[in-house]
């Protein structure tokens, strides 16, 4: 019987396996490119500010999302302590996703607003002078480290070409925006803004 040849067959079974598997994968990730809420800004929805994109490399740069997801599931055990489900259309001029599933700190996908300027940085700064019980290192070069911003400019060019609508007059000041800057600054902007534009459902 023909199954028979197939079975036998190791190199044939591989490569039948493996159309499989990409028409099925086909099959669930191409719909996605067409579905306004994966593909649309949610309403309010604003790209970074150069200061807040700077901000988003130092988070990166540092590791941060390492130990720290930005997704929130839409689970009743996530949605209590964290807030509303993350959405898509959120993060859509998000170049790379930050979503992430590792938690060894807090979700961090709503953590905008919820706490001050002040707490961020001492937070930051020495953790366990906020959270006694965390592990979490400390940062205190960030308040020392000076941004230049001479590659800002650029990488907004590269996002505008990636669909964030970014403007000739916000690429031409982004440079200014963020030179001379504490990095704590930045970073703290950053976070300030996470999970800002769906407000907290709970």
């Amino acid at each position: 019987m023909r199954h028979d040849i197939i079975e036998k067959n190791v190199g044939l079974l591989s490569v039948l396996v493996l159309v499989v598997i990409s028409f099925g994968g086909l099959a669930e990730v191409v719909p996605l490119f067409f579905q306004k809420q994966t593909t649309e800004p949610v309403e309010g929805l604003e790209p970074l500010s150069p200061l807040e994109l700077a901000g988003r490399d130092i988070y990166r740069r540092e590791g941060c999302v390492g130990c720290h997801s930005q997704m929130i599931r839409p689970f009743r055990a996530e949605t209590e302590r964290y807030g509303h489900y993350s959405v898509a259309g959120e993060s859509v001029y998000e170049h790379n996703f930050l979503w992430g599933s590792k938690r060894t700190g807090p979700d961090l996908a709503r953590v905008g607003g919820r706490y001050s300027d002040d707490w961020h940085r001492a937070h930051l700064y020495n953790p366990r002078d906020v959270v006694p019980a965390s592990i979490m290192p400390a940062y205190p070069w960030l308040f020392e480290d000076v941004i230049d911003g001479d590659a800002i400019a650029a990488k907004m060019g590269a996002l505008r070409t990636l669909g964030v609508p970014y403007d000739d007059t916000q690429i031409a000041g982004a440079r200014e925006a963020v030179h001379g800057e504490r990095e704590i600054t930045a970073l703290v902007a950053y976070l300030q803004q996470l999970g800002t534009v769906l407000k907290d459902a709970r």
